[in-house]
């Protein structure tokens, strides 16, 4: 009998959880202040499981990042990649990046899913610790903040920095690592990368085994919200998710079609059609890295980028290259920074621009990894881990959107490359200009 697909696994975790928590939240309506099964708290039971699953997101935080960052630096840096192609690719990366992760914010700015009437929707979803003590994180704060941001990335002690959680000091450190990891004798630099790329595979291994039990952990934090909020909190997050796509299809048919047409010189339109064979893939998959060989023939076969093009600029782009996934993990902390009432300073979106930007580059290709992302990120701003849980509600739907996205950007890079380093490709503007 075949096995049922993590996302419908998970997509049945969530209607059965909210089923669930409805029961217990009309239950505390009708007068019962803890459900109870046997003596064991209802609610308490979905927090227990939830609780199991986000520290199992949080016990992978570190080696799955930190590795991930040497391998793929070390990766860049050697071979002589670095030259021409290398450096068109990681600016191209950087600069898609950076501008999905700007109309991510911008959207999320302008919409404001996190507010109704002008109030914090934390105690509609639910969400713990919201109030004077949250606030207090964010009060004061302005440009001045930059510098501190800055500062924090080089920690005294990374031990230490690797047991607080302070993941700026550890990307940097980490960055630094690979990048002087290539600087080092042949003799000397393959042991060690060796060493991290075994680290790297066995996280990746890990991160997979801990989302098989996904649809468990989904289901606890989605009952537990939905016991304690009734469906009165799916309003903001629909709202919320109707956001982000919006945010997605202008990064999508406005940001990635004006550099084909104007850098690329390419047509953008007919580059849907030519990728959409992979970008299906990638909405079903949800995963990069399984849609890497799709990916690949679609840019070679329908494109006519050159196997030597795409051969390094698509591997390093499922790794580095996570347009939508950016903009998501940008949009959700601005989100629940939104909902517990957090002043949005200058210094505050800030951090959260330039961690979704470093934070994307170590998300493993993989369904959902982007959960551990986020978690970074709401640590640098001073939010709690468990506010993870209300984005739970639409998170996979959000996943399986962000990823063709994230698919689209890498062919879209690995065109403009191409012509940059004057290739004919088959959509070229200029009928001279295309493959014969």
């Amino acid at each position: 009998m075949k096995k049922l697909e993590l996302h419908w696994q998970i997509l049945i975790a969530i209607a059965l959880a909210g089923i669930s928590g409805y029961l217990v939240n009309r239950s505390i309506a009708s007068g019962v202040a803890d459900p109870s099964v046997l003596g064991i708290s209802i609610i308490g039971f979905f927090d227990y499981i939830g609780t199991m699953f986000l520290n199992a997101l949080k016990m992978i935080i570190v080696p799955l990042i930190f590795s991930s960052i040497i391998i793929g630096v070390a990766g860049i840096g050697s071979g002589g990649n670095l030259g021409a192609l290398g450096g068109k690719t990681l600016l191209f990366y950087a600069a898609t990046t950076l501008a999905a992760i700007i109309v991510g914010l911008l959207l999320i700015n302008l919409v404001g899913p996190g507010y109704i009437d002008g109030e914090p929707v934390g105690e509609m979803l639910a969400l713990d610790g919201s109030g004077d003590e949250l606030v207090a994180i964010a009060e004061g704060r302005g440009p001045g903040d930059v510098a501190k941001v800055l500062q924090s990335m080089v920690p005294p002690n990374i031990i230490k920095a690797a047991a607080d959680g302070q993941m700026l000091g550890i990307i940097f450190f980490a960055l630094l690592f690979g990048y002087f990891m290539t600087h080092l004798n042949h003799d000397l630099a393959e042991p060690l990368f060796k060493f991290w790329d075994g680290v790297f595979h066995v996280m990746m291994r890990m991160t997979e085994w801990i989302m098989m039990f996904a649809p468990i952990g989904v289901y606890g934090l989605v009952a537990k919200v939905v016991a304690e909020a009734g469906f009165g909190a799916v309003r903001p997050l629909a709202v919320f998710a109707l956001t982000v796509v919006a945010a997605l299809l202008v990064h999508t048919t406005v940001v990635l079609p004006l550099l084909l047409r104007y850098v690329g010189k390419v047509s953008p339109y007919k580059m849907f059609p030519a990728m959409a064979p992979a970008m299906l893939t990638a909405f079903s998959t949800a995963s990069s890295s399984a849609t890497l060989p799709i990916t690949m023939e679609c840019v070679e076969d329908n494109v006519g980028v050159s196997n030597k093009i795409s051969s390094f600029v698509l591997p390093l782009g499922a790794t580095v290259n996570m347009n939508g996934t950016a903009l998501y993990e940008c949009a959700a902390a601005m989100f629940l920074a939104q909902a517990y009432g957090l002043d949005l300073t200058f210094g505050v979106q800030f951090s959260i621009v330039f961690v979704a930007l470093l934070t994307s580059v170590g998300v493993a290709g993989v369904p959902s990894a982007s959960l551990v992302a986020i978690a970074i990120i709401l640590g640098v701003v001073g939010l709690p881990m468990e506010a993870i849980g209300v984005l739970l509600v639409f998170d996979r739907v959000l996943d399986m959107a962000r990823t063709s996205i994230n698919i689209f950007g890498d062919a879209c890079c690995a065109t403009i490359v191409a012509r940059l380093q004057g290739e004919k490709t088959n959509l070229a503007l200029d009928p001279d200009e295309q493959r014969a």
